[in-house]
């Protein structure tokens, strides 16, 4: 099985290929068995009586009532106490911004990160048409200070926060890696005192751009509105908005997405490498869209083993003293 990398950074900015050796059994990107079939709706309902916590407990800015869809949240996944790494990521399910694939873009991702030692919060953003932007923007930038001020509490390194998306999810993910501020110092809230920029990324099969091409319509069409701003498509293409700030990516897609064109991934990683910010590329040759960790996928079930190497290389699978 073959599949294209690249990697960016200071000093390797060439593309290379690399051959993809089948997963063995116990390693740190095993499959999770396929599960029943879940129903996706905009409310993430896919973690039983986990613990989960309101971003906002007495209502987020800008809510138009108080139903599940209203209030965003998190749930909580901490890594096994012996394997923790101390390292954590916001996941971001995908779903267009419009439902949200909570089984198997987040409660099994976070399954797969816990067994890195990573900790996880799947996050429950808010959806259109009730809601545009900036609110899931907003959503996931509270999710990031979440964690962070509470670091002591869950065991968790603040400076080894992350984020993680798929699809429109993945967009999500990225607008928080290019948008982002270092926290109010004089908030009121000690949430808000905390920065929003999360450490690194990893962005699957993900929504990047919002101009045609290669965006995904319908993701655009929930998030900004139809005819979208063109000031806000602008902003929001966010393979223009990396600096040298944006945080080190692993990004993954295949070549024949059909619903979501590689190029998305194709372009952020290039304005990685023109920022000079660190960053890896896996193309799969085939595959469909919305594989999650694509148990039934020979060659694109390597993925979770290929991110595991990078997130080593990252220093986030090294446990704390």
């Amino acid at each position: 099985m073959t599949t294209t990398t690249a990697r960016t950074g200071l000093r390797t900015l060439a593309a290379i290929a690399i051959v993809v050796t089948p997963l063995r059994a116990g390693s740190a990107g095993a499959q999770t068995p396929a599960a029943a079939p879940y129903a996706m709706t905009a409310v993430d309902t896919a973690h039983g009586d986990r613990e989960f916590h309101l971003l906002w407990p007495d209502g987020a800015p800008g809510a138009k009532g108080t139903e599940p869809v209203d209030e965003p949240k998190i749930t909580v996944y901490l890594a096994p106490a012996d394997r923790a790494t101390g390292a954590a990521v916001v996941v971001c399910p995908g779903g267009g911004y419009r439902v949200v694939a909570a089984d198997h873009e987040g409660k099994q991702i976070a399954e797969w990160l816990n067994s890195l030692g990573v900790s996880a919060f799947v996050l429950q953003y808010r959806l259109g048409e009730r809601y545009r932007h900036p609110a899931p923007l907003h959503d996931a930038q509270r999710a990031i200070r979440t964690v962070r001020s509470r670091a002591k509490e869950w065991r968790l390194d603040p400076k080894r926060i992350g984020v993680l998306g798929f699809s429109a999810g993945g967009h999500l993910a990225s607008t928080a890696a290019t948008h982002f501020d270092d926290g109010r110092p004089d908030a009121s809230d000690p949430i808000e005192r905390e920065g929003s920029r999360p450490d690194f990324a990893v962005l699957c099969y993900a929504v990047i751009s919002l101009v045609d091409p290669p965006a995904h319509s319908g993701s655009r069409r929930y998030l900004l509105g139809d005819p979208p701003d063109p000031a806000l498509v602008e902003l929001l293409s966010n393979e223009k908005q990396v600096t040298a700030r944006t945080p080190p990516t692993f990004l993954w897609s295949t070549g024949d997405d059909a619903s979501v064109p590689v190029q998305n991934s194709l372009l952020f990683f290039e304005a990685l490498r023109k920022a000079g910010v660190a960053g890896e590329l896996h193309v799969f040759p085939h595959g469909k869209h919305g594989l999650g960790l694509a148990p039934g996928d020979p060659a694109v079930s390597q993925w979770p083993r290929l991110c595991a190497v990078w997130m080593e290389g990252q220093g986030l699978l090294k446990k704390q003293p």
